[in-house]
């Protein structure tokens, strides 16, 4: 049977699986509503995943049929690979932030090959070296993207207003680090077991009990127009993503939900207490990065020498990926507070401490 929770107050959640993932499943939320149950994520696009949420929800006694919306916190897959299906099969409308939405259209759009150009551009400008370049140039040439094709959302998510949930009151929070469209919902109602505070929190990722979201560059391959690298620029400022994560942090820690209702782990009680560590770890991370750039090094050696949960060497191919991106948020928060700066004319680029 699907392992399912009632929250109380018309709230349930469900445990939808993420296949070959450690963290092993999304907490996919019921929320009651006069005009019938609304999702808070749906969970990855997997057979087993699909069958989960289905037989969730009919633990939950409602069915994927009487469903009447989505609320997408973010666009990664594990969050918002089933909305096609359920509104398929309920004919339920998807709602998401803008900035999310975008990505997903260009998700769509973007051709395989023109993806892999702008992986290997930004691997090469980050310093990655030829052994790791070379998979993406084979997979550009067998033209093949192991992807998805994410349903488009039909209604925008707006910061600061109400979602139009009858019966109930749930606020969008623009919470932007994750994703540049990560959204956290604020349910003002009093908490079911009166616990003090101001009402409930739906997290998505921004905000998770024990671990901490990846928080990497905003990707965006529009400017890959050329299948050849060469003609690739390297990826240009999209904007501070950890310095938005850390500030979206702050205004989570002053809304001071009595409980936090995550998308992965478990819920938890004391939003603000997380969010002191959570400020505490990036700023650890930080400066330990200004200690490794006493010497200029490339994004891609940053990540060499960071602290990860397990040695370089053992980390997967593709998590390398996640990793200098992480370093490469890092390494830009120190620019923009002006701890760091490139060093002119070095290519690939390289940072050092200032």
């Amino acid at each position: 049977m699907a392992r399912t929770a009632d929250h109380g107050g018309g709230v349930r959640s469900i445990r939808v699986p993420i296949p070959d993932n450690p963290l092993g499943h999304t907490l996919v939320y019921v929320v009651d509503t006069d005009r019938g149950p609304v999702l808070i994520d749906t969970g990855w696009d997997d057979p087993d995943s699909w069958d989960a949420l289905v037989e969730g929800l009919t633990v939950c006694g409602t069915s994927i049929a009487e469903i009447t919306g989505v609320v997408v916190t973010h666009h990664h897959p594990d969050h918002h690979g089933l909305c096609g299906r359920v509104r398929e099969a309920s004919g339920a409308w998807i709602a998401m932030h803008a900035a999310d939405s975008a990505i997903v259209r260009r998700t769509r759009e973007t051709r395989p090959e023109r993806w892999f150009t702008y992986m290997e551009a930004k691997l090469a400008a980050a310093g990655a070296p030829e052994d790791h370049l070379a998979p993406l140039r084979a997979a550009r040439a067998r033209g093949s993207l192991p992807g998805f094709s994410p349903a488009l959302p039909d209604r925008e998510i707006v910061p600061g207003d109400l979602l139009d949930l009858p019966g109930r009151r749930l606020r969008a929070i623009w919470t932007p680090g994750h994703t540049p469209g990560h959204v956290c919902l604020h349910l003002e109602e009093e908490h079911p077991a009166g616990l003090p505070g101001r009402g409930r929190l739906f997290s998505g990722d921004h905000l998770l009990p024990e671990i901490t979201p990846h928080i990497g560059l905003y990707e965006d391959p529009e400017g890959a127009t050329s299948t050849d690298p060469s003609t690739v620029s390297a990826p240009v400022d999209r904007g501070d993503p950890l310095g938005d994560y850390l500030d979206s942090l702050e205004r989570i820690g002053r809304l001071a939900p009595a409980e936090v209702l995550p998308a992965h782990q478990h819920t938890f009680p004391d939003a603000p207490a997380r969010v002191r560590e959570l400020l505490t770890h990036h700023e650890k991370r930080l400066t330990d990065l200004l200690a490794l750039l006493g010497t200029p090094l490339t994004p891609w050696q940053l990540a060499e020498r960071m602290e990860w949960n397990r040695p370089w060497e053992e980390i997967p191919y593709g998590s390398r990926h996640i990793a200098v991106s992480e370093a490469e948020a890092h390494v830009r928060r120190l620019v923009k507070t002006g701890r760091a700066e490139a060093v002119t004319a070095s290519d690939p680029v390289t940072y050092v401490a200032v």
